[in-house]
């Protein structure tokens, strides 16, 4: 299955990231995609650059989007739709009861 993903490019504690299409049974880290369709750079609020085309032509062929990267496209007005809540703190209703001895 094809996916639409971030893979992190850049120094140590200095992340930026390339938007790619690769095959889902390869590692993010692994270097291997088939297609650059952009960058990201957290740190810089503007520095979005992303191909509309060929994300909407890989879209069209079945790739899947990651959720972070459905979120970036949301926000740039390539798809439409609602975003997806990608937080890593879960809620406190949602985290199991600890039990005390």
């Amino acid at each position: 299955m094809l996916k639409i993903r971030l893979t992190r490019i850049g120094r140590k504690h200095d992340p930026s990231f390339r938007v790619v299409v690769t095959d889902s049974r390869r590692a993010p880290r692994s270097g291997v995609y088939l297609e650059n369709l952009g960058f990201y750079n957290p740190r810089i609020k503007t520095s979005l650059a992303l191909k509309d085309d060929r994300i909407k032509f890989w879209i069209s062929k079945g790739a899947q989007v990651s959720d972070v990267v459905h979120n970036l496209f949301v926000s740039e007005g390539i798809t439409k739709g609602k975003k997806i809540n990608v937080s890593s703190v879960k809620k406190k209703e949602e985290r199991p009861e600890e039990k005390k001895p």
